[in-house]
């Protein structure tokens, strides 16, 4: 499954609407770490079908981004049943995902 991009207006209806874990990557196109997590995601979303993998640009999204007090980049929010249970800020690898996935299960 592919890496979802989100909108302000996609936002609620993919994220908070949502019953299943959805992975939010807060991303600017700036952030040369964020560039490089990109395919860590791209590749658990092939792992991990049980879970919708997303990303916003908080560039376009600033409100979403103070909303849940996104300081820095790249960070991971992993919201289930539309609230924000776990983060991971910074670059982290594929299996260090997949484990804050499965605690989070």
């Amino acid at each position: 499954m592919a890496v979802i991009e989100l909108t302000r207006e996609t936002f609620t209806s993919e994220v908070l609407a949502e019953k299943r874990m959805v992975v939010v990557d807060f991303w600017a196109s700036y952030c040369m770490p964020c560039r490089m997590l990109i395919p860590v995601l791209e590749e658990a979303s092939t792992t991990r079908s049980d879970v919708k993998f997303c990303k916003i640009n908080v560039d376009d999204a600033q409100d979403i981004a103070e909303r849940y007090g996104v300081m820095s980049m790249p960070i991971l929010i992993f919201f289930k049943n539309g609230e924000p249970v776990d983060e991971s800020i910074g670059l982290i690898t594929k299996d260090e995902l997949l484990a804050i996935l499965e605690k989070n299960k």
